[in-house]
């Protein structure tokens, strides 16, 4: 049975269907990245808050502004923006049908139907899934990257710009010119302070060709802070099975652990559903939530991911059957991660890296080894490389996260032990394949990255670590090496 409005009546009665009349929705907010990700994590709130009744003027237009986008578009209307979700536990399989989403704007060049929708009055919230690397943060210093070519285009033609932000910033200049108001700027991506960093990228964007506009975004605006959390691996040809084995023919469905968490700052210029109702949490100390979370679980991701990739393990649930690569992570989180983590209400660092782990070791979720190292030069930036910072500061051990980075290294020399050939998988494979080649003889080749890895170079206690453990990778191998990482007495970490 294909997907759509007319068809819901007759998805089969195991199939949770939306308990609303979609004709009644109307828009309220404007989603740009329409991924897995948003459609089994945000979407899925919504949707659950209209099966309440309640907030039927929240639902979403979906956007992008990437030409792969628009096959998104096309997959979702013609199914009337439903989404087939699959809810796959360690023990059983379910599925829901969502209907939040009523719409998609055209994907066009210059991006004039998305800034027109946006500068709708109905539009509340502009709210972006478009991964941690997108937000144009400088290598250095972590602020705005006014000299990217994307900046520069739309700084140059702030009527037709390229990127979201230029969108948004283009949007709330007609909003100001005609009355209506502000809308609330709320990023739904894996940083620690979203809306600090979409506050800098959007007010950063409109400063260079309008200060007084950016001044006003600024002042009126507003950019909550949120935590969100679900395993949500990519779509291929076993998931669109899943969905014909509950009776559904969907063009693009979700497949996502039996876990989600979002934890959000309560800061909305132009009001917002009333998420808390369907199990989010608003709290004014988002941060500390963030924290466990990104160092913990998106950290811990890292850990596993680049050895399972070297040791030709292709699922994260692979990563964790994996002795080795498993005593890696235990280790890893507790004695190095952990201590740089505070509880947050209901739930202390130890006992979150037991639910990590349980998570992990799902075997249902067909999570690719190869989907979670993507983008290792953000992911690692941004999850491990403060926890290093940290370490060195207080002088808690750091001997297992250089083995972590000198693992990342190996990886992306490209090769895995076995001989096979590890595809491209980062923006900057080229430059980092460079450089894993030249560290295989000379190790502090990869760390005199410095757009990556700053002054960490200079410190002796990592660095020395790090040149350590890449020659034992290249002689002994992956398994060996941490092997031998996991035998170090606690102490002696300690003292490295």
């Amino acid at each position: 049975m294909k997907l759509s409005n007319a068809t819901l009546a007759s998805v089969p009665k195991t199939v949770r269907v939306p308990r609303y009349d979609r004709a009644t929705l109307t828009p309220g907010i404007v989603h740009i990245g329409l991924g897995n990700f948003h459609r089994g994590h945000q979407a899925w709130y919504l949707h659950r808050l209209f099966d309440l009744g309640i907030n039927h003027d929240w639902a979403i237009i979906g956007a992008g502004v990437r030409a792969t986008d628009a096959a998104m578009r096309d997959k979702l209307l013609a199914q009337d923006c439903l989404t087939t979700l699959i809810e796959l536990g360690p023990s059983q399989t379910s599925a829901e049908v969502t209907g939040s989403m009523i719409g998609f704007v055209p994907v066009e060049d210059g991006n004039g139907a998305l800034i027109r929708q946006m500068a709708a009055a109905a539009i509340r919230i502009v709210s972006l899934t478009v991964t941690e690397g997108g937000y144009y943060i400088a290598a250095k210093g972590g602020g705005f990257d006014a000299t990217h070519p994307d900046i520069l285009h739309d700084a140059a033609h702030p009527d037709t710009p390229k990127t979201a932000f230029g969108a948004m910033v283009a949007a709330l200049k007609l909003r100001r010119a005609q009355g209506i108001g502000p809308f609330t700027c709320q990023s739904c991506d894996n940083l620690q302070g979203n809306g600090a960093i979409l506050r800098q990228t959007v007010v950063g964007l409109a400063q260079m060709t309008d200060p007084v506009l950016a001044d006003w975004i600024d002042a009126t605006c507003s950019f909550p802070n949120s935590m969100v959390d679900c395993i949500v691996p990519a779509t291929g040809p076993n998931e669109l099975v899943l969905a014909r084995d509950f009776g559904i023919e969907d063009a693009a469905p979700v497949t996502h652990e039996n876990y989600r968490q979002w934890v959000i700052e309560d800061a909305f210029c132009a009001g917002r559903p009333d998420w808390d109702k369907v199990g989010a949490t608003f709290t004014d100390d988002v941060h500390a939530y963030e924290v466990m979370k990104i160092r913990i679980l998106n950290a811990g991701h890292q850990v596993i991911a680049n050895p399972g990739e070297v040791l030709s393990v292709a699922t994260i649930a692979g990563c964790m059957e994996h002795p080795a690569i498993r005593a890696l992570f235990r280790k890893v989180e507790t004695t190095e991660i952990a201590p740089h983590v505070k509880p947050v209400p209901g739930m202390t660092p130890a006992a979150y890296i037991d639910l990590i782990e349980r998570r992990f070791s799902n075997p249902a979720i067909v999570d690719t080894t190869r989907r979670v190292a993507f983008d290792g030069s953000s992911r690692h930036t941004g999850f491990l490389l403060p926890i290093i910072r940290d370490g060195l500061a207080s002088g808690t051990p750091i001997e297992g996260l250089a083995l972590v980075e000198a693992i990342w290294a190996r990886m992306c020399e490209g090769t895995r032990e076995d001989g096979s050939q590890i595809l491209a998988n980062d923006p900057h494979w080229n430059a980092l394949q460079t450089a894993a080649c030249a560290a295989r003889t000379r190790p502090m080749a990869w760390l005199e990255q410095s757009h990556i890895y700053g002054d960490l170079a200079s410190e002796p206690a990592f660095a020395d670590a790090f040149v350590k453990w890449l020659g034992s990778l290249w002689q002994k191998g992956c398994v060996k090496t941490i092997e031998d990482y996991c035998k170090l007495p606690h102490s002696v970490s300690e003292k490295t």
